[in-house]
């Protein structure tokens, strides 16, 4: 459409909106417009957290026993707790308590402080570390395949995350966040993301943000299943992972 054909649509609008007929047509379709998209976003959501109800709830259910296992060989190495968990930020900035299967020493978060300086993340805001020494002998194996992660599978369940979505940030890392870095946080964290299918630990700070903004601008429930059946693979070669 040219700059002219533009004019003349608008000219031909302005003329229809000065009478009461004209007007009232112009609201009908402003209207229709209005519900057309209201209809699009909210079947959307619907999808979304249908699909994330069925997996998860399938998932708890059927790696049952792959749990049971897990759980003997995490307490069988130091006697500890199975289950960690941690506040994490969620959409909107809500805190909620994250799940996961402890991979970690007893004094981890104590340990954490004396760390930082070694961060692989150059900007700070995030942190990973090479070789963690706080990491247990049957944490690296969990965390080379993203086992400790399976809990979060409630979390998605009770509608504290979705399967897809911008990983869930500790307040830590949000406190240091600027303003265009809390876009990450206009929709509810994932299980997984585009990033994490695209190089997980290994991509910096600044990558993670740019990977999740382009999800949250163009998501869609084909989108959340395609990056669900990428994960898949992503996970069993263990690349990145840290």
């Amino acid at each position: 459409m040219t700059n002219q054909d533009v004019t003349l649509s608008l000219l031909r609008r302005y003329e229809l909106a000065q009478s009461l007929v004209g007007r009232a047509l112009l609201n009908l379709h402003l209207s229709q417009q209005r519900l057309y998209a209201d209809c699009l976003a909210y079947g959307s959501a619907f999808l979304k957290r249908a699909l994330d109800i069925i997996v998860s709830f399938l998932a708890l259910l059927f790696l049952s026993p792959l749990f049971g296992l897990i759980t003997l060989c995490v307490w069988a190495e130091d006697g500890g707790p199975i289950f960690f968990s941690q506040v994490r930020v969620g959409k909107n900035g809500r805190l909620f308590k994250m799940y996961k299967i402890r991979s970690m020493c007893l004094d981890a978060e104590q340990k954490l402080k004396d760390l930082l300086a070694k961060n692989r993340h150059r900007e700070g805001v995030t942190f990973k570390l090479k070789d963690d020494p706080r990491i247990t002998n049957v944490g690296r194996w969990l965390r080379k395949f993203s086992l400790d992660e399976l809990p979060q599978l409630y979390n998605v369940l009770i509608g504290d995350m979705s399967l897809v979505g911008p990983r869930p940030p500790v307040p830590r890392e949000v406190s240091k966040y600027m303003l265009a870095h809390r876009r990450r946080l206009a929709i509810k964290p994932g299980l997984t993301c585009i990033w994490q299918i695209s190089g997980r630990s290994e991509i910096d700070f600044s990558g993670q943000v740019k990977l999740d903004v382009e999800y949250i601008e163009s998501q869609s429930f084909w989108l959340d299943l395609k990056i669900l059946v990428m994960t898949l693979p992503a996970v069993i070669s263990g690349k990145g992972a840290c």
